[in-house]
Formats: structure tokens, C-alpha cells, sequence
């Protein structure tokens, strides 16, 4: 049993490490913010409706610290990915995708959590909110597979399979980089 234990960690080590690891975000929400305002993270559609809450917490002195699970969203939220569906911040036609993957995209939204139930129920108001940074805003996408996807004005993103957090800056040319946990603090910007 040994030896087969210890000829399965390599193994599980290289999966574990070609993964995209776990995904933590830290900020501030802007905007209205009362004493029962959570920040949850879902999964959409690829029509950007939310499908299912991954996770939620609550906002405490305008602050949050939400930690996105590793699993994989649900089915319903995923979608082919190929160069004629790829609809992100900054990317522009033409578009190239390295390998089949499915990919599912994750928003954050607030709402008032009048019960105290710990997360949302039916009837508490969802308001989209953008996640920014000073260097552009944050993108968090899920992919089942390795890949890269390519546009126009030098947009590229190297993908691992599972969540991976981008910063996605949009100017003369659109530049992409990861977005490091605890390093960089984001805005949510939730409205009204």
C-alpha cells in the first residue's frame, strides 16, 4: 500500500500544481452599503445572468474578504469555448482559443440580506457590482482545460484549468496580467 501511495503523490502533486489555486478577494464596496449588505460571487450565464451563488459574505465597516471555492460551476453556467462566444472585457475580434475547453464566467453582485439568513433568498435584490482596481478591473473566469485566448490590440490570457482571476487594463493596447490574492485591493462597485 506504500509503494502505492507514494507512486500516486507525484501524480497528485502535478495536478494539484497545474491547476489555478484557490481565489481570494479583499476590498471595499462603494456605494450603498448597509448594516445587512453581503457581497456574493456567482456563477452566470453566458448571457451574464446570475445562475448559482458560489459564495457570499457579509460587509463589515465597507469591507469584505470573500474566498471563492475551487469547484467547478454549475453545468448550466458553463459554455463552449471558441472564438465566435468569447465576449470578455477587452477582447476584440479576431480571436483565437488554443484548445476545447468549457468556460463559465463569475460576478459579483451585493444585496441586502433582511433576514440574516447568511446568504440570499427570494426577493432580496441582486445589483451587479464592478470589481476595480488602480490597474484595471478584475475578470474571473473558470476553464476546464489549459488554454489561451487570444484578440486583437495584444489581449492574451494563459488559463489553467479551474478559477483564474485576471487584471484586464484597456487602452491603446489591452494588457492582461494575474491578479496575485491580498496583493491588490478591489473596489466593488455596487450602485444603488
Amino acid at each position: 500500500m506504500n509503494a502505492r501511495l507514494s507512486a500516486l503523490l507525484p501524480l497528485a502533486a502535478a495536478l494539484l500544481a497545474s491547476s489555478a489555486g484557490a481565489l481570494t478577494v479583499t476590498g471595499r464596496v462603494a456605494g450603498s452599503v448597509s448594516p445587512d449588505t453581503r457581497v456574493g460571487a456567482w456563477a452566470v450565464s453566458a448571457s451574464g445572468q446570475p445562475v448559482q451563488e458560489l459564495a457570499s459574505v457579509a460587509v463589515t465597516d465597507g469591507r469584505f474578504r470573500l474566498g471563492v471555492p475551487d469547484a467547478a460551476p454549475p453545468a448550466r453556467a458553463q459554455t463552449a469555448l471558441n472564438a465566435q462566444n468569447v465576449a470578455w472585457p477587452g477582447v476584440l475580434d479576431p480571436v483565437s482559443v488554443s484548445a476545447p475547453a468549457q468556460a463559465a464566467e463569475l460576478k459579483f453582485f451585493t444585496y441586502r440580506d433582511v433576514n440574516r439568513s447568511g446568504g440570499r433568498d427570494e426577493g432580496e435584490t441582486l445589483n451587479e457590482a464592478t470589481a476595480t482596481t488602480a490597474r484595471g478591473n478584475l475578470f474571473v473566469v473558470w476553464v476546464s482545460a489549459d488554454v489561451t485566448v487570444k484578440a486583437n490590440r495584444g489581449y492574451e490570457a494563459a488559463l489553467k484549468r479551474g478559477w483564474n482571476a485576471l487584471l484586464v487594463e484597456v487602452a491603446r493596447a489591452v494588457r492582461v496580467s494575474p491578479f496575485a490574492d491580498g496583493a491588490v485591493d478591489v473596489t466593488l462597485n455596487a450602485g444603488r
